[in-house]
């Protein structure tokens, strides 16, 4: 059974969940634990608690946290359970919390007034900011309740095509601003398929063809609202570069003694001889 449109606090519960179970794991707190004691903090009127305690288990049998996703597809969303199916692939760099972020961000926008088209686009980036997978990636875009016939019917489009046709032309020919530009050339214009999303973004997504469609994302982001996907950038600890540096300096010192020793007529191999030890009488 394909997920439904929850109910506002049920989102609510979820981002604040995605929220705690990333920091936690950061944390070094285990996955099982997270999930055993979760549920006490959660509102009890929703049914997230029922939901996390089944992951539990699933984690228990089965070691990962996709079959759990997958199998409450009643509650959790085909691209929620992909999300983290992609997190748990040992050939893909996408970590957990990386993935309980990008959920965390997706409920909360979930939470508020989600249109289907920002909810396309954010996932789309997450796609390929991430490289985690167009074309499972999509399909698993097409489940969402968000989408109605006509949307789910553009995201199979964008799958085939994706990789052939720039997004940005593909989000603009869906546009109401494609059919203001057909109009001025001729005004009996009738699209074949009605527009999905508005002037604004098809002006954006015209305006962004031929460039790295981050650009895009982050156009619609600055002007329209658009929910941001999270970016991640590599810790830089002073400390560890420090550590390094003074490592490769004392290994420098030794090689110049070596060489200094050497020069003077030979290297003294009793500094690196294990001294004897005094015989008992």
């Amino acid at each position: 059974m394909p997920a439904a449109i929850l109910d506002r606090e049920e989102y609510i519960e979820q981002s604040y969940f995605f929220r705690i179970f990333r920091e936690r794991l950061a944390d070094n707190v285990s996955a099982q634990d997270i999930l055993e004691r979760a549920p006490e903090e959660l509102l009890s009127t929703t049914r997230l608690p029922m939901a996390i305690a089944f992951l539990g288990t699933e984690l228990r049998h089965a070691g990962e946290l996709t079959s759990g996703f997958a199998r409450l597809s009643h509650y959790f969303t085909g691209f929620q359970a992909f999300v983290i199916q992609q997190s748990e692939e040992q050939n893909v760099k996408f970590s957990t919390q990386t993935a309980l972020q990008v959920l965390e961000r997706e409920a909360q926008y979930r939470s508020a007034s989600p249109t289907p088209a920002g909810m396309f686009v954010y996932q789309f980036e997450t796609i390929c900011r991430n490289r985690i997978g167009y074309d499972a990636g999509l399909r698993a875009m097409a489940q969402d309740p968000l989408y109605d016939e006509r949307w789910r019917t553009y995201v199979e489009q964008v799958r085939r095509q994706v990789g052939v046709v720039e997004f940005s032309e593909l989000l603009y020919l869906r546009s109401e601003q494609y059919v203001l530009d057909q109009r001025k050339r001729d005004p009996a214009y009738v699209p074949s398929m009605l527009p999905l999303v508005g002037e604004k973004e098809g002006k954006i997504a015209k305006a962004s063809m031929g460039r790295d469609p981050l650009f895009l994302f982050a156009a619609l982001q600055r002007q329209l609202g658009y929910p941001e996907v999270p970016r991640f950038k590599t810790k830089d600890d002073l400390h560890a570069r420090m550590e390094a540096v003074a490592v490769k300096f004392r290994e420098m010192d030794a090689r110049i003694k070596l060489l200094e020793s050497e020069a003077r007529g030979g290297i003294d191999l009793s500094q690196f001889m294990a001294k004897e030890l005094p015989k008992d009488d």
